[in-house]
This record gives C-alpha cells, sequence and structure tokens, in this order.
C-alpha cells in the first residue's frame, strides 16, 4: 500500500487555524479538533505534529507572534524604547487573552516549554543586540545581566495587560525605557 504524499501546506494551515483561535478566544477556546476543522484536516494530522495542545500553542506562537525589531539609533535608551514600542504592539494583540492557562501548562510539557523559552529568547534578541552596541560605544562599562533586563522591560508590559486588562501609555513606555536604561547604566547588581 502507497503512503498517501504529505500536503506541505498543512503545517501551515494548522499553524494558521491555532493562531486565528488564539486571537479570537485565547488558550481555553482552543481545541486540537477545532484546529483540524478550521484547517479542513483530521485530528490525527494535529496529534501527529504535536502531541499535547501545549506544544502546538507554543509553536503556533513561534510561528506567529509578530517580530520585535533591532533599531540602532546609536543611543542605548532611544534604542531601548524601540524595543518597548514592538513588545507593547505584541502585547495588545488579542493572543494575549488566556495567556495564563498556556503559562500555566508549560512545566507539565518540557517540550513545549524550550520551544516557547527558544522563541521568548529569540524576542529578547534586539534587547542584547542594544546593550551590546551600548557597551561597544561606551554608554556602559560592562554587560548587564541581560535576563534582568528582559524582565524589566517584559514584566511590566505583561502584568499591564494581563492584570490591569490595558496596555502601557507612551509615557509608561518613556518611564519603562528610563529604568531599564539606569540598571543597564549602573552595571550588574551586588548579590
Amino acid at each position: 500500500m502507497l503512503a498517501r504524499p504529505k500536503d506541505p501546506s498543512l503545517e501551515k494551515r494548522l499553524l494558521e487555524s491555532g493562531w486565528d483561535i488564539l486571537a479570537e478566544g485565547g488558550f481555553d477556546a482552543l481545541s486540537m479538533s477545532e484546529v483540524a476543522t478550521r484547517a479542513g484536516a483530521h485530528r490525527s494530522d494535529v496529534y501527529r505534529r504535536w502531541t499535547t495542545k501545549t506544544q502546538l500553542v507554543a509553536e503556533v506562537l513561534a510561528a506567529h507572534l509578530p517580530s520585535v525589531k533591532s533599531c540602532d539609533t546609536g543611543d542605548l535608551r532611544e534604542d531601548l524604547r524601540h524595543f518597548l514600542d514592538d513588545l507593547s504592539r505584541s502585547w495588545r494583540a488579542p493572543w494575549t487573552e488566556g495567556l495564563v492557562g498556556f503559562l500555566a501548562e508549560l512545566p507539565k510539557d518540557p517540550e513545549a516549554e524550550v520551544t516557547f523559552l527558544n522563541m521568548a529568547k529569540h524576542r529578547s534578541q534586539p534587547l542584547t543586540e542594544a546593550v551590546t552596541r551600548a557597551l561597544r560605544r561606551g554608554e556602559i562599562t560592562e554587560l548587564p545581566d541581560l535576563a534582568l533586563l528582559q524582565g524589566l522591560a517584559e514584566g511590566p508590559l505583561m502584568h499591564k495587560r494581563l492584570i490591569g486588562r490595558q496596555a502601557m501609555t507612551p509615557s509608561e513606555l518613556d518611564l519603562l525605557a528610563d529604568t531599564i536604561t539606569a540598571v543597564a547604566t549602573q552595571g550588574s547588581p551586588t548579590r
């Protein structure tokens, strides 16, 4: 018996369907069956690629989250402000609805957690590049704790969106850029 040829567009359709469902109703609204139905596929097509909903959502986010661009203005604070603008745009999108449910499931699924952490690391690359450029220009004297800076950038955006149910204002983003710049220019905190 000959195997049916693989449909090269199937995975793309499945990921797009997953993204649409996340945008409409968040993590709780997404099911493997609904993803398959919307993609014009079978549930087995979904499970053949992802054994858990959490793995599917991690792949959907990795494939569809808007990119965060690196911007070289020649000034660390301005580079950080551009980075925060891009992150803020991403956090205003409907996909963030239900994110808490997804994050709660991640520790139970090591494969999905690795996918998500790799995606998060990729999204923080512009911050790393901005700080590295600032070090080369002499704006900072030592490389600060990049994980701390990323947490300072993403944490308030996440909190405002998930807890406050709103986006950060431009003046709040300015203050956040000032805060991250101050931490970066002070060097690593003593432990």
